[in-house]
């Protein structure tokens, strides 16, 4: 018989729902129900995409007896990490408090008003390799609560006031521009000179302090890291596209869950990537990346599902790898020797049961040789059994896709992409929105869903929407997304605001009371919200001029951008965002239509585009957006007007003429 998951909208929980564990979703009903029990609380958080959480489930969760021991004990609370990243947060960090570590599955016990006291992640169903036994821990704590319930309170009322963490920081002057540079010397100490990126196994990809490299100029690092991931194993060389991390240093071999949001901000780096140093074979990884996105994750109303599990069949990594016979059978002779030298297929093979993560290390063949041989690979794929798909659509995830479909046709001249993000953008705006009040959901409603069932967006939904929707005015130029931009940004400091300390709540002011309100500052694993909202504020304020604007950036960069210049590993998004504030973004009008218009904006894309740069154009002087009020054509030629702090030099109306100016 089922359990209380079984009509729950997350994949996730559902898988659960045919365990006999007496599972129910994380509510207010579910506490009230412990304290009237006088039951610690059992959180189990994971997301469907997860291996290990499959493992700990078929091993655990499936055992009638460990759940009878788990239905006696505890009030078992299934989460998903997508759809409640609030809870999850806190618990993470009371995880790593705990025990210096964490990841998923999160297992937490809390007092049950939710305080906790206890935390792990996977835990066998025998003891071995340092772990206890899941049974152990499950008897060791049940134990503890008849017998040491003062001390276990003590506890959990210590550790939930650890757990404000960066809500109690107080805010300090603004760092300079050395906070920046000394960054910058951080990320050389620590930089993988080997195999690119910062530190060593399990390797994740860099992608907001990438993002801070490159707006900085700093490329040779930014250069390294990117190629050395692009010819890993970690980029799915057949069909486009990253897995999540590398277990190795070497990115060889992946973790092989492939998720919406690591494609998002890798193809915005591989863009941005291709526009500074000229290497096209950036921009190649960052549209077949896309590509990707769109074919495997896209849904027909423009939305963008959640991921691809790392399982197909069971076994992790199944649907990926390949043995030099595999790519015999499949491919004509040539191509298959080709592909074997390209790929560094070998018999030993460098995963499992011989078998070998493809690699682009070898020599690799002619354009249209290498075409075809991906073209036949991904056939044959496709006759295996596939990964199952999270079809929930995440409403900063598919924002972080906008902004990197968007940079991509501003970039790389790809239309379509451009046309994916303004169908992803106005699916948001039209299903997502709370009427009522502007709020975002979490998650972007499916046919047939009550919207009313649907969790309440957090900080990071209305920061990566908001900078996501300046990205689309000026990859499209049309208005509207400066206004939906500026509502956006009203909503967010409305509602989010820290009124005494400054800088922005994960969570509504009117959000469900949890055991902590936070305030996150760093990247884990998504670009800080905190920090995506004050760098999209500072990009429409160069828009707009609001000052206000301007100034709640300035709260966030006063709490949080002296732990970047400190940390700057973990900090990368609000590295970008002092960056953009310090650098006083230069400003390019392009005013006029036309292939003399085109070449302008051309120019500007090619040699200022991303960075500190904000583009406005027009057919004609336009009061609807600031920067192109009172400019207008010249010796009725289309113009280009640049401006950098707060002073602007003269129209120029030939495109080398503005190559001048901006590379003066």
């Amino acid at each position: 018989m089922a359990n209380a998951l079984a009509a729950s909208s997350s994949p996730y929980l559902r898988q659960h729902a045919d365990n006999p564990v007496d599972w129910v979703p994380w509510s207010d009903a579910a506490l009230a129900r412990a304290q009237e029990l006088d039951k610690p609380l059992l959180i189990s958080i994971g997301y469907s995409a997860c291996h290990w959480c499959h493992v700990m489930a078929h091993e655990s969760f499936e055992d009638p007896a460990i759940a009878t021991l788990m239905n006696e004990h505890f009030v078992c609370i299934k989460v998903d990490r997508e759809e409640r990243p609030d809870i999850d947060a806190i618990y993470m960090d009371a995880c790593q408090m705990l025990t210096g570590h964490g990841g998923w599955p999160l297992n937490a016990f809390a007092t049950p008003d939710g305080r906790p006291f206890f935390a792990g992640t996977y835990f066998p169903p025998a003891a071995g390799r340092g772990m206890p036994a899941w049974r152990q821990v499950l008897e060791a704590l049940a134990a503890a609560w008849g017998e040491r319930r003062d001390e276990i309170e003590e506890q959990g009322t210590a550790l939930g006031e650890r757990l404000t963490g960066a809500a109690l920081v107080d805010p300090t002057n603004l760092p300079g521009e050395d906070a920046l540079r000394a960054a910058v010397v951080g990320l050389q100490q620590r930089f993988d000179s080997v195999n690119g990126g910062f530190g060593g196994a399990p390797k994740f990809p860099p992608s907001t302090v990438l993002g801070f490299l490159l707006r900085r100029g700093e490329l040779p690092m930014a250069r390294y890291t990117l190629a050395s991931m692009a010819g890993g194993g970690i980029h799915d060389q057949v069909g486009g596209g990253f897995a999540r991390y590398a277990v190795d240093a070497s990115w060889t071999v992946p973790h092989f869950e492939k998720m919406l949001y690591d494609n998002a901000l890798l193809a915005r780096r591989y863009a941005e990537a291709a526009r500074a140093t000229g290497d096209a074979a950036f921009g190649a990884v960052a549209e077949r990346a896309l590509d990707w996105v769109l074919a495997d994750l896209g849904d027909e109303d423009g939305g963008l599902a959640s991921a691809l599990d790392a399982d197909s069949g069971g076994v992790e990594g199944s649907y990926y790898v390949w043995t030099p016979a595999q790519l015999r059978e499949v491919l004509e002779p040539a191509d298959a020797e080709a592909a074997i030298d390209w790929f560094g297929v070998t018999d030993a093979g460098n995963f499992e049961d011989g078998t070998t993560v493809l690699e682009s290390r070898g020599a690799e063949p002619d354009a249209e040789q290498a075409d075809r041989i991906r073209a036949r690979l991904r056939a044959a794929r496709d006759g295996r059994e596939r990964p199952s798909r999270d079809g929930k659509r995440i409403t900063s995830w598919n924002a972080l896709a906008i902004a990197a479909l968007g940079t991509s046709g501003a970039l790389l001249g790809r239309t379509d992409h451009t046309a994916a993000a303004v169908a992803a953008a106005d699916l948001i705006l039209a299903t997502a929105r709370r009427p009522e009040n502007g709020r975002l959901l979490r998650l972007i409603p499916a046919a047939g869903d009550d919207p009313a069932t649907i969790p309440a967006g957090v900080l990071e939904d209305h920061a990566h929407l908001l900078e996501a929707l300046v990205v689309l005015y000026e990859t499209t130029f049309e208005p509207r997304w400066l206004d939906a931009a500026s509502s956006l940004a009203d909503v967010l400091v409305r509602d989010f605001t820290d009124s005494d300390r400054g800088g922005f709540f994960s969570t509504a002011d009117d959000h469900e009371r949890l055991v902590a309100r936070r305030k996150d500052l760093d990247d884990a694993p998504l670009p800080s919200g905190q920090a995506s909202a004050a760098l999209g504020l500072l990009r429409l304020h160069a828009l707009t001029g609001d000052a206000d604007l301007l100034t709640a950036a300035e709260d966030v960069l006063r709490i949080g951008a002296r732990f970047a210049a400190e940390h700057p590993a973990g900090f990368g998004e609000m590295l970008s965002a002092l960056d953009q504030y310090l650098g006083t973004p230069r400003e390019i009008a392009i005013v006029g239509d036309g292939p003399q218009a085109d070449a302008l904006l051309a120019v500007a894309r090619e040699v200022a585009g991303g960075g500190r740069t904000v583009i406005a154009a027009a057919a004609a002087p336009s009061d609807a957006v600031p920067l192109l009020a009172g400019r207008g054509l010249v010796d009725g030629q289309p113009a280009a007007y640049v401006c950098e702090r707060m002073a602007c030099r003269a129209p120029v109306t030939a495109p080398d003429e503005l190559r001048a100016l901006l590379t003066d």
